[in-house]
């Protein structure tokens, strides 16, 4: 019926509103078929499907669909496929969806649609124009050899789509982004797949100045294929999606959908997605919907990257905050909030790594993180004080599990620091401090803890005790000048 009706229309020009009323029926009752077969029939949208197209596009009872299914094809490149009621699968090329949208943004009254579905367009004519800057099967090109004598377009597939993007922007009203674009040579770099995702980053911004609520309404629909999907469009989507966050409010699953696509980034072996996904991360701490979970996980994560990342030569610089995020990593490890504890897992494992530290990275591979605190103290017992001084703070964590994991680190570290007065005693008042704490599960283990230390205070620090420590240094120093017997020594007083 579609290609009769197409046929009819070629060979009488004036008379297509008498078939208006079967092609609306119609479309109504299947519009994917008619979509379908009609870029099929006429895939350079001559005369007659032209003025199919504008019957069903403006027309309250087809509209919304047809819209619908274009938008479907023009995120498929180079074809798209579907079986139609016939049970036949039919195929049309991404580009003959664009030359149709390109026809009907030249009409004086564009469809209400179009102007519905602005932001879904828009983004879909950016694909068109990566995609065929990248790929132009021979089929497609061919095709387009048709449409260019047909239309004398002296243009290519990619220049093409950009014109019927800058033609979408101005009948929106925003010819204001289409001339900063050309000053600033933003559709130049478009064209250019190395380049692309600059541009990209340059006109959301340039939208975003003249228009937030259609940078929020585009930023949400990237934000779902982005979720749904992982589009081979994902670099030049990140780029403007990092460009608008100040524009989206993410108190609700906006922000979990962030955070799990940056999380995804800035795992890849990509550098400009790592630099993108850093952007973003730096911006969301700045966003006041975050509350305080999602602004550790984001820290969290940023640190992970950052730990992840570096060349040899930045690695020493690293080391001393590399390691000054040990334990801190270690408390995060009982957040919870899933997410932070998970995150402060994986981090910790990284910094395990980075630090060549085999006992800690086993230790965090095997989930025994009971262990992991035994671990950092006894090889260095001379920084005790230092972690001391960074676990206070939790102490006072409105999470219980944060406050029971410092309570028991603090009573590995006052065993270490038998003899040193000034740290026991403010271990002790510490955990005295915690002796009325509101969990009484918290109150009971700073009690138990609190009796442990002084009854190893009172019993005194022994000459054998403070023999064996030296061993235990002795040991790990390994000095080269000794002989194998001293070490067999040493090896047997570590036992």
């Amino acid at each position: 019926m579609v290609r009769y009706i197409h046929q009819w229309l070629m060979d009488n020009q004036f008379a297509e509103h008498r078939l208006n009323r079967a092609l609306l029926d119609l479309t109504e009752e299947q519009p994917a078929d008619v979509v379908m077969t009609l870029l099929c029939v006429a895939p350079s949208c001559d005369r007659a499907a032209f003025t199919m197209w504008k019957s069903i596009m403006c027309s309250p009872r087809t509209a919304e669909p047809v819209q619908l299914i274009l938008l479907d094809v023009l995120g498929s490149w180079p074809e798209h496929s579907t079986f139609t009621s016939d049970g036949g699968k039919t195929g049309a090329f991404v580009l003959a969806a664009t030359v149709v949208m390109w026809k009907i943004l030249q009409v004086p009254c564009v469809p209400q649609m179009v102007t519905v579905y602005f932001p879904h367009l828009l983004v879909h004519l950016l694909f068109q124009v990566f995609f065929s800057t990248l790929d132009m099967p021979e089929e497609v090109d061919t095709f387009w050899k048709g449409c260019q004598q047909q239309y004398s377009l002296a243009t290519s597939p990619n220049r093409f789509a950009v014109r019927t993007l800058k033609s979408l922007l101005c009948q929106m009203q925003h010819e204001a982004v289409v001339l900063a674009m050309e000053r600033k040579r933003g559709w130049d770099t478009l064209l250019c797949a190395d380049t692309h995702h600059y541009a990209v980053g340059l006109l959301a911004r340039e939208i975003s100045r003249v228009s937030i609520p259609l940078c929020s309404h585009i930023a949400r629909y990237l934000l779902r294929l982005l979720s749904t999907q992982e589009p081979r469009w994902e670099l030049p989507a990140l780029a403007f999606l990092v460009e608008v966050l100040e524009c989206l409010n993410l108190s609700g699953g906006g922000a979990n959908r962030v955070l799990q696509i940056l999380s995804r980034h800035l795992r890849s072996k990509c550098r400009d997605r790592h630099r993108l996904a850093l952007k973003a991360l730096l911006k969301l701490n700045d966003n006041p919907s975050m509350d305080n979970s999602q602004v550790q996980l984001l820290s969290i994560l940023l640190f992970q990257t950052l730990v992840s990342l570096p060349l040899e030569k930045d690695k020493k610089a690293l080391k001393t905050h590399v390691r000054q995020s040990l334990l801190p990593l270690f408390f995060h490890c009982h957040d919870e909030d899933g997410r932070v504890a998970q995150a402060s897992q994986e981090t910790l494992l990284c910094v395990a790594q980075f630090l060549k530290r085999r006992d800690l990275e086993k230790v965090v591979k095997n989930k025994k993180l009971w262990k992991f605190t035994e671990c950092l103290l006894a090889d260095h017992s001379s920084r005790a004080a230092e972690h001391l001084r960074q676990a206070m703070p939790y102490l006072e964590s409105p999470q219980e599990p944060l406050r029971e994991a410092a309570i028991r680190f603090l009573g590995m570290a006052g065993r270490q620091l038998r003899g040193k007065k000034e740290e026991l005693q403010l271990i002790c008042e510490a955990l005295e401090g915690m002796a009325n704490d509101i969990s009484v599960a918290v109150g009971s283990l700073a009690i138990q803890t609190l009796y442990v230390l002084q009854a190893v205070e009172r019993a005194g620090y022994s000459i054998l005790d403070s023999l064996h420590d030296q061993l235990r240094r002795a040991w790990r120093t390994r000095p080269r000048l000794l002989g194998l017997g001293w070490l067999r020594c040493w090896s047997s007083a570590e036992s």
